[in-house]
Formats: C-alpha cells, sequence, structure tokens
C-alpha cells in the first residue's frame, strides 16, 4: 500500500512538471522563434564556452573599469609591454653574467657608473642616487673590476611631457662598448609613460638590463630579477633621514581617526575611478575621506558638480593633522600604481590601507608586507571601513611597529634605498651566502645583518632574545699595547695577571701597536690561560679588526694602561650577558649640541647623564669587529688611523646605530677623567689639548656620514646587590668593588 502511494506520488509531480515546461519554457522559447524569424535574424543557441570565437564578444573586467576614450585591453598592453621588453622573460640564471662578479669571491661585487655627459640634465633625486652608489663600500671606478653597471644618464622620469625627460636615450646607450643588450646593468626609473595612459613605456629599449622601477605592475615584474622600489620626492632625504613618529607604544593603540584620505581627484583618465568613489566612505567624524579638484592648468574646465562641495570640505582638515591623529591611512593608486602617501604613512606610523590592484610592493622579494599593511582591492572600496573596523587593537599595534621597522631599516633615506636595492641584488649573485627572510624582517634589517659573517641567526646577538639563546660563558680579552714592554711594573703586566685571574677569560690577545717590535714570550707573565701577542700594524682601528684567534662572543676591550679588579672584570661580563647587543663598561662620555657654533660637542665631565662608553675597558659581540671593518667605509677609519684618537667613538656610533640604545655603565672602584697632564711630565695621547678638538671633530664626521645622530643618552647604571648599602661586607658578592 505504502509503495503504491509513492508511485503515484512520483507521477503526479512527474505531471506537473511537464505542464510548466509546455506553458513556461516551450511557449517562451515558441515565440522567441517566431519573433526572430520575422526579423530575419538567425537563432543562436546558448554558446558553447570552449568557443574561442564567442569569448571575446564578452567585455574584460579591467575593460569595464576604465575610460572607454583611452582605455587600453589587458592583450594590447601586453603587447606593447613585450615590444618595449623583448626579454620579459629574463631572469638571473639567463641574463645575468656571474663569472664577472665572482672573480674575488664577495668582494667582486662591484658598481660602476658610467660618467656623464657635458651638457646631460641630472635631476636632484637621481643625483642623490649617484652619489649613494658613488658612496658605498661597492664602488669603484674601474669598469674592468664591475660586476654590475648603473647609467649616467637619468632615467627616472621617462614622462614625454616632462621636464626632467632625457631624449635618445636607446642611440646614446648602443653605443656604450659595455652595454652588451643591458646584461649586467642596473636601470632606475621612478616615473614611465604619460597621458593619458601612462603605460610602462620608457621610451627605450632596456634589454636584459635589471629594472629597479617604482609603480611596477605585476604583471611586468620578472620575479627573482627585477626590483620594485618606492615612489620618492626630490625632496627625500640622502642620508638618515627623520625617525618615524611612533615615539611610544600607547595603549590602546588607535588614534582619533580610524582611516583617512586627504588628496586630488582626478575626474578623467587613468586612476579617476577609484578616487573619483573615494567619497563614499568619508564621514566626517572617524573616517575623513577628501578629495580636491583643484590641481593643474584646466580643472576648471573639467570640473564636474561635486567639485565646489568637494573642495570645501577639503580645507577644512589639516594634511598632517591627519597624518598624526590616524590609526589607517588609505593608499589608493594616482595615475601610476604608486604613490608618495606609501612613504608618509610609513614614517607616521599610520597604517597603509592599500588600493592599487595589481602593484607590486617596493622590495617585495625581501620584505613581508602583510606583516605592515593591509592589501585591499579598488573593487570594493565600500568594503574598507568595515574591513579596518574589525582589525583589532593587538594586530594595530603590531602592524604599527613594523612600519617603523621597515621605515627606518630601508626608506627612511635615498641611500637605505639605494643599498637595499644594491643588496637584494648582491643576495641574488651570491644566493648561497644571503640573507634569510627573517633577517629582512626583523631588527636591526637586513643592511646591518653582513651573511659573510655568518648566516645563522644565532651569531647575531640582537637575535637571541628572540630565538631563547643565551651568550657563551667565556670572553676573550683585546689589548691594545702601544708602549714597549721595559718593565715588569708597567700597568699591562698588572692587568694580565688580573684579567687571567676571572673564571670567565677564555683567552688574552696583545694587540701590538708599539713602534718596537713584541718581546719573546718569555718576557710575559705566567698565566693560567692562552696569551696571543698580534702585529696591530701600528693602525688604531686594528683594535676592531675581525682577528680570526677571537673565538668567543664576548670580547673584553682594553687599554695597557686600564685599572681593574677581577671583580669588576666578572660583575662586568655578567651584566653584558644580559645585555649583549650592546656595550657594557666603565668610563663613560657624552655629546651635546651645541646652539652658538650649531655643531655636536664632546664631553667628559662627571654628569649622571651618558652616550659613550669607551671601549678602553668594556665589553661587546665579536660581530661589531666584523661591521666595524666591512660595513663603515674606509675614509671613516681612515681619519681614525691619521689622527691615532676616536675609534672609540666610531665604535659607539655603529653599536647605537644598530641597536637604537645606548650602552651600558656598570659600576667601578675608580673614576677616570681625561685631563691635561702637568708641565714637565710626558702626557699619553688622550690627554694632550689637541685630543679633545680631534674628538669634537670626529663626532661630527661621523655624524655627517651617518645622516643623523645615533647615539643615545641614557643615566642608567647597573651595580651589584647592596652595593653601598649600609650591611655587613659578608653579605657582599662584590665587596673588593667598595674598597678606594
Amino acid at each position: 500500500m505504502q509503495a503504491r502511494k509513492k508511485y503515484v506520488l512520483l507521477g503526479l509531480c512527474a505531471c506537473c512538471w511537464l505542464v510548466l515546461f509546455y506553458w513556461g519554457g516551450g511557449v517562451q522559447l515558441r515565440l522567441l522563434r517566431l519573433l526572430t524569424r520575422q526579423r530575419g535574424e538567425v537563432v543562436r543557441p546558448w554558446p558553447n564556452w570552449t568557443d574561442r570565437a564567442f569569448l571575446p564578444r564578452y567585455a574584460h573586467l579591467d575593460e569595464l573599469q576604465t575610460d572607454p576614450g583611452t582605455a587600453e585591453s589587458p592583450r594590447q598592453r601586453r603587447q606593447a609591454w613585450s615590444a618595449i621588453y623583448k626579454d620579459s622573460r629574463c631572469r638571473m640564471e639567463t641574463c645575468f653574467d656571474f663569472s664577472r662578479c665572482r672573480r674575488r669571491g664577495r668582494e667582486g661585487f662591484r658598481v660602476y657608473i658610467y660618467p656623464s655627459e657635458k651638457n646631460d640634465r641630472v635631476s636632484e633625486s637621481y643625483r642623490k642616487i649617484l652619489t649613494s652608489i658613488g658612496e658605498s663600500r661597492y664602488y669603484t671606478s674601474d669598469p674592468r673590476e664591475a660586476c654590475l653597471f648603473v647609467l649616467g644618464i637619468d632615467t627616472l622620469d621617462r614622462d614625454q611631457l616632462s621636464g626632467q625627460f632625457v631624449p635618445n636615450v636607446d642611440e646614446r646607450i648602443r653605443g656604450y662598448p659595455l652595454w652588451n643588450d643591458g646584461r649586467n646593468h642596473l636601470i632606475f626609473n621612478l616615473y614611465s609613460g604619460t597621458w593619458p595612459n601612462y603605460t610602462e613605456d620608457l621610451g627605450f629599449n632596456i634589454g636584459q638590463a635589471i629594472l629597479a622601477k617604482a609603480s611596477l605592475n605585476t604583471e611586468h615584474f620578472r620575479p627573482g630579477f627585477d626590483v620594485s622600489i618606492p615612489l620618492f620626492s626630490k625632496d627625500h632625504p640622502q642620508k638618515g633621514g627623520e625617525r618615524g613618529w611612533l615615539v611610544r607604544n600607547t595603549i590602546p593603540p588607535r588614534r582619533k581617526y580610524l582611516l583617512m584620505f586627504k588628496g586630488k581627484r582626478y575626474l578623467t583618465g587613468i586612476g579617476s575611478d577609484t578616487r573619483n568613489a573615494l567619497h563614499h566612505i568619508h564621514n566626517g567624524k572617524d573616517i575623513v575621506s577628501l578629495t580636491t579638484c583643484r590641481h593643474g592648468k584646466d580643472w576648471e574646465k573639467h570640473k564636474d558638480a561635486r567639485c565646489d562641495h568637494d573642495n570645501l570640505e577639503y580645507e577644512r582638515f589639516d594634511y598632517q593633522e591627519l597624518l598624526h591623529n590616524s590609526t589607517f591611512c588609505l593608499v589608493p593608486r594616482g595615475r601610476r600604481l604608486g604613490s608618495f602617501r606609501f612613504l608618509e604613512s610609513l614614517q607616521a606610523a599610520c597604517i597603509p590601507v592599500l588600493l592599487s590592484n595589481g602593484w607590486e610592493l617596493p622590495f617585495s622579494d625581501v620584505i613581508q608586507w602583510n606583516q605592515a599593511v593591509i592589501e585591499g582591492d579598488e573593487r570594493l572600496l565600500l568594503q574598507v571601513p568595515s574591513t579596518v573596523r574589525a582589525v583589532g587593537n593587538e594586530r594595530v599595534l603590531a602592524l604599527r611597529q613594523r612600519t617603523q621597522m621597515l621605515w627606518e631599516a630601508y626608506f627612511s633615506s635615498v641611500d637605505k634605498i639605494v643599498l637595499t636595492t644594491l643588496e637584494i641584488i648582491k643576495d641574488r649573485v651570491f644566493s648561497h651566502i644571503s640573507r634569510n627572510k627573517y633577517m629582512w624582517n626583523s631588527l636591526p634589517g637586513g643592511l646591518l645583518v653582513l651573511p659573510e659573517y655568518s648566516t645563522h641567526l644565532a651569531h647575531f646577538p640582537f637575535y637571541y632574545l628572540g630565538l631563547g639563546v643565551s651568550p657563551g660563558q667565556e670572553f676573550t680579552a683585546v689589548i691594545h699595547a702601544v708602549s714597549p714592554l721595559v718593565s715588569q711594573s708597567q700597568p699591562i703586566m698588572k692587568l694580565l695577571q688580573v684579567v687571567s685571574k676571572s673564571k670567565y677569560c677564555s683567552q688574552i690577545i696583545i694587540l701590538w701597536n708599539s713602534e718596537k717590535p713584541p718581546p719573546n714570550r718569555s718576557k710575559w707573565p705566567p698565566m693560567p690561560v692562552p696569551l696571543t701577542v698580534t702585529d696591530g700594524r701600528r693602525k688604531t682601528t686594528s683594535r676592531f679588526l675581525p682577528h680570526v684567534a677571537i673565538e668567543t662572543e664576548a670580547v673584553l676591550s682594553l687599554d695597557e694602561d686600564t685599572v681593574l679588579l677581577t671583580s669588576e672584570v666578572n660583575f662586568a661580563f655578567l651584566v653584558w650577558r644580559s645585555f649583549p647587543e650592546r656595550i657594557v663598561g666603565y668610563p663613560p662620555r657624552s655629546h651635546f649640541w651645541d646652539p652658538l657654533k650649531h655643531a655636536w660637542g664632546y664631553t667628559s665631565k662627571w654628569t649622571n647623564d651618558y652616550s659613550i662608553i669607551l671601549t678602553g675597558a668594556a665589553f661587546y659581540h665579536r660581530y661589531y669587529h666584523y661591521l666595524f671593518s666591512h660595513y663603515l667605509p674606509q675614509s671613516l677609519r681612515t681619519l681614525v688611523d691619521r689622527t691615532s684618537n676616536c675609534e672609540d667613538i666610531l665604535m659607539n656610533f655603529l653599536v647605537s646605530a644598530v641597536t637604537h640604545l645606548p650602552p651600558i655603565k656598570v659600576a667601578q672602584r675608580k673614576q677616570y677623567k681625561e685631563l691635561p697632564s702637568p708641565q714637565g711630565i710626558k702626557s699619553v695621547p688622550w690627554a694632550n689639548p689637541e685630543h679633545f678638538n680631534q674628538r669634537q671633530e670626529c663626532i661630527n664626521t661621523f655624524a655627517n656620514w651617518f645622516g643623523y645622530m645615533p647615539l643615545v643618552h641614557s643615566q642608567f647604571r647597573l651595580d651589584p646587590v647592596l652595593f653601598k648599602d649600609q650591611v655587613s661586607v659578608l653579605r657582599k658578592k662584590y665587596k673588593d668593588l667598595e674598597r678606594a
């Protein structure tokens, strides 16, 4: 019985379906056929999606979003690109001659700049780029030594309507005997194409050259070969640059405005679709999105009904005030994919929200941008407010912190942008000795991590904390000796005994910089640790050479006349193990700004404030020896050797530039002060009045090279537990430190 009911029900359903089909679809199909036959048209069934002849009749999404009067189809763009860049499939393996770079190992990475011709016009931005290369440790004036070649012709602005446009580049570069179809050449570009489409056309064939370009499209970017760089203005500083605006980590990390944008609105042409729609998200409260039509010569001819209202609203808000007080900054595309607002947002710790589909972000090969920006979609603008509202406070703080790290490491100056470009290419050439992503995306940044020293994270002091690694439990003492050994009562003899008694001392190295040859081993006192005497070649900077004999992570740098106790050495070493990335020591000095002379000054006054720890008695990590010898320019090291002075200041500059932190002073039994010696007594070098003048000059020279003052003031001093407390001496571990 149940089965019969089931069959009856199924039959009724089938009948109903047939009736609906007949009176619905069937009748409509017959009417459609009748109408089309009356018009004389041929009825075509629904298309087969494998029919390629039919597919072009449908518009591509990119075509629907562009101005029909000026739009190019994706196929036309690809054809134009392939016509300009015939080597679009270039990779390092196919379009780069590695043999030019590997003749002298990693020392073979040298960059040659073609000399500019007499009447060449060079923009301020390109002059800064060439200066950065010319002052770098990679520059060579001999093309035979070069691994990489950079044009002297200004190729930054390839907009034919620009006053900076340089014509006839194709003819000129083909005349270079070393051009070789662009192989091993690096071309910089900020602006390409011209009105109305702003294509990727540079106006000349780059051949097999590496392109370092702003506003690079992902379609045209050659991964592992080209380098995407940021768009920067002509006012971008050559060196140093301003610090980021995130002074302290405020909790909660949100600011007055949630989201902001203030900029031009394009009424027609490429880029107008995105900017014309920005007013839809403006609420005047926590979201401020302002555009103006008032730009260009003929803006009044093209203004629409919304322009006057937009211009009035635009004037109500100050751009800098919005930057300082917004959590997120909208960075929409302009005429080209890149925008000046990208770098402005990074510096301001205003999290960039990108609306630039297809933009290959700067240095994308090495930087993990998902940790610093939010990438939106131009087609989904109305979803941006809800997206940024959903970002939690913890992620907001993490994103803001990362913007500051990236700004200061790679983007705050032209120097850093250019050097980052060169280092990326160098890592590709020597891929077996290169930085990993962690090194590029964590403090202090890839430029201060030299892979020639090591490619292991645990070998660098600034990674210890993140890796949960503790530094070694022994140190190597390096004593700088400049006086001949004539007596067993000289200070260096007592110093050897004191240091060798430390249970943490692994070995002692005497760096012999005296005019007389070093004495035989029998002249030195017996010690419980190995003693090595090394020729310093009478160079002051030799004390910071990366000596192979140094096997421990910790280095105790000492002058030959330093007076210390073993307990002082032990305590300072234990402090250093808690702060292995910093200089830890005894004699402090300080710097100050002299408003009358408009220059930096140096002082040895006994105050609670200091920014320098003299390396005549200080602990630091041995990596700084390598960084001192290979990162700093030869000109600064030559200055130190010529004056036999300032090497300790230069080391403090270097370490503070890496850490952005001050050195650490520890308690000491005696105070050391640099004062001129009484007349009639032979003085040590630092007691010469000229000594202070040289150090004043050194500080300003060093600050000029770094582009800013890296030294950081501190009033922090670490003392042993119960130091100078009114308790029994028997309860104190370092009781010798309190004895006069």
